[in-house]
């Protein structure tokens, strides 16, 4: 009985394993000469991975003269990667005799980058068109640049490089600085060439996931002057100031002229005040007989005896 039962539980677990085992792949593999290992294929059922894609890559890669491996391309798809894209990447950098190795293609595709168009741009560079930039001269003119930079993908630095943004920055900063560099705008519309060598000389291309290959100026437009507007604001400015000291001595002058008035009615208060305070001074001084006042004196007739007149 205990054998019969181990017999039945041996038969059970055989007919399980063989329900994960997906025997079209294998004999896929084999007929494209491509070695997979039966436990291998049964494990990815058991790892519920699609065993009909990891395999039909593989077959891919192989054939395309490709080193690659059937767990490396398992491990790049269980985490999250396109593995499909990654091995078309690795076919046409191959193809076009690139440096590209599956470590660093899925690095690439794991860092949320297209490998697929990362090569394609290797092979084929991307022309970037930057929008109207505008710098002034150090005569105050203002000159407007549209450029278009030819970029090519850096394999190499794909992983961590800036993009496409931090190339149209640079280069417009460039374009700024050169401009800013010429004593007049018109030496900029003799000689475009100016922004083209700073440009190239200056390295903007380093830290990101491109190479600059070339730098075309595209057009040139002569703007406003910048000099003589910010002088007449500057002079609107000051008049501004100028008017605002002014009504401010003019205040201060009013409220100086309202303050004498009042001091100036202060003081006829005061005097009027005091030419009030005299009659009364003066009856007082009379009652108290500090104060005497002479009487008239009567003028009579000469006697004839020479006696002069009597005083009353």
């Amino acid at each position: 009985m205990v054998v019969a039962g181990l017999l039945i539980l041996a038969i059970l677990v055989f007919f399980v394993v063989l329900s994960f085992f997906p025997f079209s792949t294998w004999i896929r593999c084999l007929s494209a000469g491509v070695p997979a290992s039966p436990i291998g294929l049964i494990a990815m059922g058991l790892r519920k991975v699609p065993s009909d894609m990891i395999v039909d890559t593989y077959i891919k890669g192989t054939k395309a003269g490709l080193t690659v491996y059937l767990d490396r391309i398992e491990a790049h798809y269980l985490s999250g990667g396109d593995i499909v894209n990654v091995i078309n990447a690795l076919i046409s950098a191959g193809r076009a005799h690139l440096n590209l190795t599956f470590e660093r293609a899925a690095a690439i595709d794991l860092a949320g980058r297209d490998v697929l168009d990362a090569v394609k741009m290797s092979v084929e560079p991307r022309v970037i068109s930057t929008g109207k930039i505008s710098g002034m001269a150090k005569n105050g003119i203002e000159v407007i640049v549209k450029a278009k930079i030819t970029v090519r993908a850096n394999l190499e630095t794909m992983v961590g490089g800036a993009g496409e943004e931090t190339v149209l920055a640079r280069v417009a900063e460039g374009i700024v600085s050169a401009i800013g560099s010429v004593e007049t705008h018109t030496d900029i519309l003799k000689k475009p060439e100016i922004i083209t060598q700073r440009i190239m000389n200056a390295g903007l291309d380093a830290g990101t996931a491109f190479s600059i290959v070339s730098f075309d100026i595209a057009d040139i437009d002569v703007g406003r002057n910048i000099g003589a507007m910010l002088q007449n604001d500057q002079a609107e400015a000051d008049k501004k100031v100028a008017q605002a000291k002014a009504e401010s001595r003019r205040a201060l002058a009013f409220a100086q002229l309202k303050e004498n008035k009042a001091m100036e009615q202060e003081m006829k208060a005061r005097l009027v005040e005091s030419e009030m305070r005299v009659p009364k001074a003066l009856a007082l001084s009379y009652r108290s007989g500090k104060l005497l006042v002479p009487r008239k004196q009567r003028k009579h007739a000469p006697s004839p005896l020479g006696i002069g007149a009597d005083h009353g």
